[in-house]
């Protein structure tokens, strides 16, 4: 385990207990102004385009469509200095405390929401995306690089729900051509009235595990969202039974006819 701590005892508790946490400060201010510009300069280059590592989660390849929900996969891959930094290390010390044991956070994604219509992300599970043949050991430690309220988008929970299984899900709008997933209608409509909004600073950060339900609403604001995603994992273990993903299934035949 690193020398200092980031999270309380009381803080890792509630964290295994409700399936998230989140906490006020996870790295500095000025090292958030810093990372903001490096993930406006990697949204304006279009970072990642040529790789598939740039595109709209609620995209359907129509490139005359504007972007509401453009994300940048692995963005420390493009620009390398994202690992030197204290939120980094801030979020290994931390997750090191949730796991128990010694992990090193890595760069898994980076959202922008744009003003006025970023799109809502829909209520899902992190492992309805994993393969359904093993049990999955993996925090998401999500961070704003401003402000957020619910107004622009901030995350939501639903507490206890990291002890499910996975939920039935689709392709958001029930079109496997498109990359992101969605609880299905049925299923929201149980666990809405349940959920916990999480506003923070910018520089705070919440956890959660990947079997967590959560959301974060559309951005209805005059500036852009920002979030950068990091996350870290233990080895997965082989169910004894493979589950049966046929969204995946369905967005894999989509885009073998594209």
């Amino acid at each position: 385990m690193a020398d200092r701590t980031i999270l309380l005892d009381k803080q890792i508790d509630t964290f295994h207990r409700q399936g998230f946490l989140a906490i006020e400060q996870l790295t500095t201010t000025g090292e958030v102004s810093r990372i903001r510009d490096i993930f406006d300069k990697l949204f304006n280059e279009q970072a990642g385009r040529d790789d598939g590592d740039q595109f709209d989660l609620l995209g359907t390849g129509d490139d005359e469509k504007p972007e509401s929900l453009p994300q940048i996969m692995y963005p420390a891959k493009y620009a390398p200095e994202l690992n030197d930094t204290l939120l980094r290390q801030n979020t290994s010390i931390a997750l090191s405390q949730l796991f128990g044991q010694q992990v090193e956070a890595s760069f898994f994604h980076a959202i922008n929401k744009p003003a006025n219509h970023g799109a809502e992300t829909p209520w899902h599970q992190d492992a309805a995306y994993w393969n359904p043949a093993q049990k999955h050991n993996k925090i998401s430690v999500w961070v704003p690089l401003q402000d957020v309220t619910v107004e622009n988008g901030c995350m939501q929970f639903i507490p206890n729900s990291h002890n499910l299984d996975i939920l039935p899900h689709r392709n958001i709008n029930d079109d496997p051509r498109v990359h992101g997933l969605e609880l299905i209608p049925e299923e929201q409509d149980k666990i809405k009235e349940q959920a916990v909004p999480c506003p923070l600073p910018a520089g705070g950060a919440t956890f959660h595990n990947g079997y967590t339900l959560h959301y974060a609403g559309p951005n209805q604001t005059a500036n852009p969202r920002r979030a950068i995603i990091l996350e870290a994992e233990l080895p997965p273990v082989d169910r004894k039974k493979p589950l049966q993903f046929p969204w995946l299934d369905k967005r894999e035949q989509a885009r073998k006819q594209q």
